[in-house]
């Protein structure tokens, strides 16, 4: 009753409605494609209509259905079985953080050289997110170059699978190995779906388009019974409309036709919704987060909270060549904001230059801003015994509570330190030989990289899941 948290709120009751209702108009009138025929005769077969020009038209009354059916809570474990975090659609629950993604470059902080991201790489990177504690979960951080693409996804599942214990967001760009990669997980650990650790991650082709390998990997997710993200990416003046509004508004109904063909396929799947809105750099061709999509970013989740499912949201990384003052800039305001947010599963920490290149200096660094946003979120009690009556009736006027009960009891709490960076004093800085923030920063990722702290079954892992590839 009297505790006191922070929160963001971006909307009002009435604008989440209107763009409900405007997302509604655009899957009945505009439609979606939907490209796989098994997919499409499913939607048809739901809406009873059956059209000629490869649009499916959705009704208001099965989306409606479709988020009635949706499980509104997910309970997340990791590869041990303990559990780990719960998703869930009514906007309480603290965000979790996951790195990655899919990147096809590899920052060495050895000697700042930018390099083709191999598999040695996808096993440091696994690793590094498991020793960082704001970090809950591991989401695939790069696409592996120094093997053949029909072997790189099966082998970099298996590294993700031995260098953590935590849960893994799995994204896997080749159709065909998608069922092999939860087979080999299958194989490693037994049944997925009791207490998953699994998630696999898909998306649509903004604008309105379900494509095969979506909807396939949909059904063999589903089918698993494994939990679903399923997450767009959006550009505004590029494949959404150049206005905020008509960004939501469209990433919004592929949000619900996505959560709609899930419950098609199987009532009750449970599937975690989200957008990566970003803005388009007509000069460059290319895309990058700006505080605009980043409100974005928290519309869309409040969006999610409106219908009650677990949200998936936008890591802010991307911009910045590495961990410089441009990269962090944006990862403070999406970190930040995520928090005090509805903001619920944010999972693509650490990449840069437009997200090709993964940056484990950007990774310690955030682990140090969403640790502080952490701290920021939590707020404080103002109940009798936080306020301390009793201390200040002792302590009377003129007098200090350095030895007062209560500062003898929450000391230790109060006191803050940054999980990279000492505090240090003018002539403790000048003792130190004037050390720059980037040199203690790349030290303790350094650190980090060199001294990890690998899961016991790590090589039992690696050995069993060579075997079963070989096969």
């Amino acid at each position: 009753m009297f505790d006191l948290k922070p929160e963001i709120r971006v909307m009002t009751q009435e604008q989440i409605k209107k763009v409900h209702q405007d997302a509604l108009l655009i899957l009945e009138q505009t439609g979606i494609v939907v490209d796989n025929q098994d997919a499409k005769a499913r939607f048809e077969k739901a809406t009873g209509k059956f059209r000629k020009d490869n649009r499916i038209r959705i009704p208001k009354d099965l989306v409606q259905w479709a988020i009635n059916a949706a499980p509104s809570e997910i309970k997340i474990y990791d590869r041990l079985g303990s559990p780990c975090f719960t998703l869930t659609g009514n906007g309480t629950q603290n965000t979790v953080f996951g790195i990655g993604v899919t990147n096809l470059h590899y920052q060495d902080p050895f000697n700042d050289t930018i390099q083709p991201f191999f598999r040695h790489h996808m096993a440091a990177a696994t690793n590094l997110g498991h020793n960082l504690d704001a970090f809950d979960f591991i989401s695939t951080p790069g696409i592996i170059q120094d093997l053949p693409p029909e072997t790189a996804d099966l082998h970099g599942v298996l590294e993700m699978m031995a260098s953590t214990t935590k849960p893994l967001v799995i994204l896997i760009s080749d159709w065909n190995s998608f069922k092999p990669a939860l087979d080999l997980c299958e194989h490693l650990h037994g049944e997925l779906s009791p207490r998953p650790f699994i998630l696999p991650y898909v998306n649509p082709i903004t604008p309105l388009t379900l494509n095969s390998e979506t909807t396939m990997k949909m059904d063999a997710t589903i089918n698993r019974g494994l939990p679903l993200i399923f997450s767009n990416y959006g550009m505004s003046g590029a494949t959404c409309p150049i206005t905020p509004a008509g960004t939501l508004v469209l990433l919004t109904a592929e949000l619900l036709a996505g959560l709609t063909y899930s419950q098609i396929v199987k009532q009750g799947a449970p599937i975690i919704l989200g957008s990566l809105p970003a803005a388009f750099d007509m000069k460059n061709a290319g895309s990058f987060y700006s505080p605009g999509t980043l409100l974005l970013n928290l519309a869309c989740a409040e969006m999610m909270t409106s219908y009650k499912i677990p949200h998936c949201g936008t890591s802010g990384s991307g911009n910045g060549w590495g961990a410089d003052l441009l990269a962090s800039t944006t990862l403070c305001i999406n970190h930040f904001t995520s928090c005090l947010g509805k903001a619920g599963m944010i999972p693509f920490v650490g990449g840069s230059f437009d997200s090709l290149v993964f940056s484990p200096e950007l990774v310690v660094y955030a682990n140090d801003v969403i640790h502080q946003s952490r701290l920021f979120a939590s707020g404080f009690s103002i109940d009798d015994e936080a306020i301390g009556f009793s201390d200040i009736s002792t302590v009377g006027p003129g007098g200090n509570f350095l030895l007062s009960e209560l500062t003898g009891k929450y000391f230790r709490n109060s006191q803050f330190s940054s999980k990279i960076w000492p505090f240090l004093t003018l002539d403790k800085w000048k003792k130190q030989g004037e050390p720059s923030a980037e040199k203690i920063l790349k030290d303790k990722t350094i650190e980090l990289l060199t001294s990890p702290a690998c899961p016991k079954d790590k090589d039992e892992i690696l050995t069993k899941g060579e075997a079963f590839l070989l096969q």
